[in-house]
């Protein structure tokens, strides 16, 4: 396992518009805890969640990185010890190219949603667990939204302090940032 020294939430980057770090606040009584993990109130850009998953990940597995121009998206960690990493693809937003690297464990619970038109990735530092939502089922992304990139490339501007992760057959195929940002041009 690799050791990341910092504390939670956003380690290195800037803020991204239209990111919600939400802490996460366990009730506890003797019987143990309750937590809420999505409230409409906290005014996210996820409004209509469709779908929840639970997802379990490995030590060293990387998820992404992918984009979705349709559909909002939220994660939390509930077990074990991740980085998320987020870079603005939105032309019009006031943070395009901005990049922004999260650190998140099971210790302080966080939900972090973002809104379409972010390419993100999740890199597990140990085997974990996490609740994810979107804005557009799964059974619904079609291959017009469902882009991605090599994780560690660095035109990302995303350091993750690690240098090898397992990766599905789809994202170990996935094109250099400056091909997907050529590929977007067609769309």
């Amino acid at each position: 396992m690799i050791a990341i020294k910092k504390k939670n939430g956003l380690i290195s980057g800037k803020q991204i518009e239209g990111v919600s770090l939400q802490t996460l606040k366990p009730h506890k009584d003797p019987r143990g805890a309750f937590t809420e993990v999505f409230q409409k109130y906290w005014g996210t850009c996820l409004k209509d969640p469709v779908q929840w998953s639970i997802v379990h990940s490995e030590a060293q597995v990387f998820r992404g990185m992918h984009l979705h121009k349709r559909h909002d998206e939220y994660f939390s960690l509930i077990t074990g010890q991740c980085l998320v990493g987020l870079k603005d693809l939105r032309e019009e937003s006031p943070t395009y190219e901005q990049s922004a690297l999260y650190r998140l464990d099971e210790q302080e619970p966080y939900a972090l949603v973002f809104p379409k038109g972010l390419l993100h990735g999740w890199y597990f530092l140990e085997p974990s667990i996490h609740l994810q939502a979107v804005s557009e089922a799964y059974v619904d992304y079609g291959a017009d939204d469902n882009w991605g990139c090599r994780w560690n490339d660095p035109a990302l501007s995303i350091d993750w302090g690690v240098s090898e992760a397992k990766l599905s057959d789809r994202a170990a195929g996935f094109p250099d940032y400056a091909i997907l940002k050529e590929q977007l041009k067609t769309i």
